[in-house]
């Protein structure tokens, strides 16, 4: 994350404003995108190309800040490209009804494949196409295009941000130029939380080979509970006995731990323990259901495309 962050903020910015007051001039992506964009590279078709999908958020005056996006199924054939308009038009619908201040912005696409390092390969010839449909889309008419380079050249990520603007000769339309914008990553106290969550647990899982370590880890945390608990047992009967001098302090210290345990009959444990045994049970079951439910709608996903 470091390398990606590093990547971005030193990502060179060509800023073409025909109209500074309503022209963007800086785009800002969250975590959630990128990591969004990824997932879905990740799990496209062996065969597809790159994949495309609605951003959304907000802009402020020359500002883009990109909150959100979903994917959008799309095909790709020489110079034509076909969009899923009803799909798009339906999950656009479906966020709305979950956030009514977040709005479309533009688009979003991962690196073609290719192996030179131009815009080549991050700009491809449907480019302007697709700009078209979101430029319709946009609230503000302005899309914005980000492109994350997923060729993992020098084991690196980076995005890039792009606007769209018509190249006009003799006041007819000949095309479009993609002008690159200034573009930083992002995160609010939430994100931190789960990225700091996320690299700390991937640091874990890379130092130790050991798939079970969350097992092994409670294991040896209910060892050393277990040695505290001997411990204490043979300090208490020492004083009883009067082979150790009692020491106010540490008395009060076990009175108040043994405050907090609270006094439960065996019968009424015993049922306490197969009560949440068996919300245990329910939760793993739901759980394999939920896993199997996100396995067919990956399959569906896959084989529509998206």
């Amino acid at each position: 994350m470091a390398d990606l962050l590093a990547k971005v903020e030193s990502s060179p910015a060509l800023l073409f404003d025909q109209n500074p007051d309503t022209s963007v001039t800086k785009v800002i992506v969250h975590p959630v995108v990128l990591l969004h964009v990824l997932d879905h590279h990740t799990r496209r078709q062996e065969e597809s190309g790159r994949v495309i999908g609605t951003l959304l958020g907000r802009q402020n005056g020359n500002v883009v800040e990109v909150t959100n996006c979903f994917s959008v199924p799309h095909a790709e054939r020489g110079e034509e490209v076909a969009i899923g308009k009803d799909f798009n038009k339906t999950m656009l619908g479906l966020h709305l009804r979950a956030n009514r201040k977040e709005t479309v912005v533009g688009w979003y696409a991962s690196a073609a494949n290719g192996d030179s390092e131009s815009n080549g390969d991050l700009i491809t010839d449907t480019s302007s196409l697709i700009h078209d449909f979101y430029a319709g889309e946009a609230d503000e008419g302005d899309p914005v295009h980000l492109v994350v380079d997923t060729r993992l050249k020098e084991d690196s990520l980076s995005m890039r941000a792009f606007k769209s603007s018509q190249i006009v000769v003799q006041g007819e339309a000949m095309g479009n130029l993609f002008h690159e914008l200034k573009l930083s990553l992002k995160s609010n106290e939430p994100e931190a939380i789960c990225l700091n969550q996320m690299i700390r647990t991937s640091g874990e899982l890379v130092a130790s080979k050991d798939e079970s370590n969350s097992a092994k880890a409670l294991q040896i945390s209910m060892e050393k509970l277990y040695a505290l608990l001997e411990k204490t047992l043979a300090y208490v009967d020492s004083v009883v006995d009067g082979k150790t001098p009692p020491d106010a302090e540490a008395g009060r210290q076990i009175a108040d731990t043994l405050a907090t345990v609270a006094r439960v009959r065996p019968e009424v444990f015993d049922r306490l323990f197969h009560d949440s045994l068996q919300d245990l049970l329910m939760v793993s079951y739901l759980s394999n259901i939920t896993r199997t439910q996100m396995t067919i709608a990956d399959k569906l996903n896959a084989s529509l495309g998206v």
